[in-house]
Formats: structure tokens, C-alpha cells, sequence
């Protein structure tokens, strides 16, 4: 008889989750089956609920930053043995072969697969995944400390990387991403200005708590021009409002996989050599550069834990802005 295991399946779009025991994965060729133990809600899941993100697997088990332990190894597999501590990120797999892939950029890879969306995560008691893409993970941070760390984490450091050297980074939409990031950016002797929902006093206090330098809200320009500003919220006019707070030769990065339309804005906003850039997914060598980072300055992630059966409270919370830091799911 096969074992079975607990899920939260998502049926079809706008549907809620439902609780289900389901077959438990088998690894095959080159994959782990890890044993999850916890699983971070992002935004992301969010926009695949919601049909933002099209064709989706389905049924799916949402899920992409899954921190748990190898529990089976699949043939062929090198470098990971039962029992070690992994983190499954959002990049499931991709090509390998492309003009994207061999010029270092695999997070542009058009046959990529993605955790959670394409194939199936860690909103689960297992999931398998392709071992090439699986990170090791720090021994001093614990499971529900690192889950954030596998998308708002790696992706937010994408997005910090692509701002330059400059001192003043504002961040627009003080979540999971950016509650890290300011961690990172103090460490390095960066200035932090946050922006949150205007009116929101909890998120800017949350801001200050964590070492910004100002936190105000989104309708709002800073005390001073920023070298640099990374959108996480997926607000399309937040992209002139950025424009505007930069100074010349500033950088705005969108670090969203989906955003509102972004409304038209005078060109002198963009002039004096301002450059507008998104960001999509991550590479592999983004996640081992951040987690090998994020011990040493030390980044603390304050989460809010839900049980596996509390997953759609985990998304509604999100959805409502209720969520100081980021919302994991505990797995057992």
C-alpha cells in the first residue's frame, strides 16, 4: 500500500485550499524527497490563487520556501545524503543549455520550472525536488527562520545587488523581503528609509524597530533623495512615486513577479540618467551567496507561525497586510 501524506491542494483559481491526504512523492532520477518542516507564505502564491499568474499546475500544492530535511535520496544524486537540512527555492529547474543559461542568467531560462506553480511544494508533509537546485542550509538559523529566506530573501537580494553601491535605499512595502533586507543594508552600512500603506503605524514602527532610518507612507517623499528604491509592492503606481524620490542617476527596482499597471508619468521623472529595471526569479548563485551571508550579519527573520491546516488564515493575513515580517507555515 503507498504511504499518503497531508496537503493543502489548490483545486482551481480563486477556490480556497483544501486539506486532503494525497500520495506521498516519489523521488526519481537527480531528486531529493525532503521532509518538510516549514514552508513560508509569499505573495507570490497570493497572485497563482488569484489567476495573476497564469496556467498554473492543477491541482497544485503551493510553496516555494521550503526549509526541511532529506529524506530520500534519488539515483544519481551527488552531495546530499538522508538527513541533511535543505531549502527548496522558487527555481524548480531549467534548461541548462539556453543562451540564458550559459551566460549565468538561468533565472531568464524560458523552459524554467518553478516550485509551487509548475510542480509541486511544500505546502505539504513532502515534497520532492530536483537536487541540483536545493540549497544547504545554515545550522544556525532554524527551519521557520530560514523559510523566508528562500524567495523573499533570495529574490529581495537579487533586487539589492541590481541598486548599486549607493547609500540612501528606500523600500517600498515593508514585508517578508524588506523586513530582511534592512538587516542586510544596516550591516552594510546602508540607510534605510521604509514606506508602508499610508496610515500604517504598525509597519512603520516595525520599520524603525528593525534600524531605519525613517519609515513613512507611500504617498510620501523621503527627508532626503534616495540613491536607490526596490518595489515589493505590486503597485504599479509606486513606480513614478519612486522615480521621484530618487535622485539623479538613481536605480528603481521592481522585485514583484506581477504588478498593476503602471500609469503614465512625465519623462523628467526617468531624465538625469535614472534607470528603471525589474527583477525575475533568482539564480542558484544568488541563494548560496545570501545564505552564506545571512549568518554573519546575523539576519533574524520575526515570523508569524500557522499550522499546515491554517493555510488559507496564512494567505488572508497576507492578503490584509496583518503580517509583521512573514507568515510560515509549520509542517508536523
Amino acid at each position: 500500500m503507498s504511504k499518503t501524506m497531508r496537503a493543502m491542494i489548490l483545486e482551481a483559481v480563486g477556490r480556497p485550499l483544501h486539506e486532503a491526504e494525497v500520495p506521498e512523492p516519489r523521488p526519481g532520477e537527480g531528486q531529493l524527497l525532503v521532509r518538510v518542516r516549514a514552508c513560508g507564505v509569499c505573495r507570490t502564491d497570493l497572485h497563482i490563487v488569484d489567476g495573476e499568474l497564469s496556467h498554473p499546475k492543477l491541482p497544485l500544492i503551493l510553496g516555494h520556501q521550503i526549509a526541511g530535511e532529506v529524506f530520500e535520496v534519488g539515483d544519481g544524486v551527488v552531495g546530499f545524503s538522508i538527513g541533511d537540512r535543505v531549502g527548496v527555492p522558487w527555481l524548480g529547474s531549467t534548461c541548462g543549455h539556453c543562451h540564458y543559461c550559459r551566460s549565468n542568467r538561468e533565472n531568464l531560462c524560458e523552459k524554467a520550472i518553478f516550485t509551487g506553480y509548475q510542480r509541486d511544494g511544500g505546502y505539504a508533509e513532502y515534497t520532492v525536488a530536483d537536487a541540483r537546485y536545493c540549497f544547504l542550509l545554515p545550522g544556525a538559523m532554524s527551519d521557520l527562520e530560514v523559510a523566508p529566506l528562500l524567495c523573499a530573501g533570495l529574490i529581495g537580494y537579487r533586487c539589492y545587488r541590481l541598486t548599486g553601491p549607493g547609500e540612501r535605499l528606500g523600500l517600498y512595502g515593508f514585508g517578508s523581503a524588506a523586513h530582511l533586507l534592512t538587516q542586510l543594508a544596516n550591516h552594510q552600512g546602508r540607510q534605510v528609509f521604509a514606506f508602508t500603506r499610508p496610515g500604517d503605524e504598525a509597519k512603520q514602527a516595525f520599520a524603525l524597530e528593525l534600524g531605519a532610518e525613517w519609515a513613512g507612507g507611500s504617498d510620501e517623499l523621503p527627508p532626503e533623495p534616495l540613491d536607490a528604491a526596490i518595489l515589493f509592492a505590486p503597485v504599479g503606481s509606486l513606480v513614478p512615486a519612486a522615480l521621484r524620490a530618487v535622485a539623479r542617476g538613481g536605480v528603481v527596482v521592481c522585485g514583484g513577479i506581477h504588478m498593476s499597471d503602471i500609469p503614465s508619468f512625465p519623462y523628467r521623472l526617468l531624465w538625469g540618467e535614472r534607470v528603471l529595471r525589474s527583477v525575475a526569479n533568482l539564480t542558484r548563485s544568488d541563494g548560496e551567496e545570501f545564505l552564506r551571508l545571512a549568518p554573519e550579519v546575523p539576519i533574524r527573520s520575526r515570523v508569524t507561525p500557522f499550522p499546515l491546516g491554517e493555510a488559507n488564515a496564512a494567505l488572508a493575513a497576507l492578503r490584509g497586510g496583518d503580517i509583521e515580517g512573514a507568515a510560515v507555515l509549520v509542517i508536523g
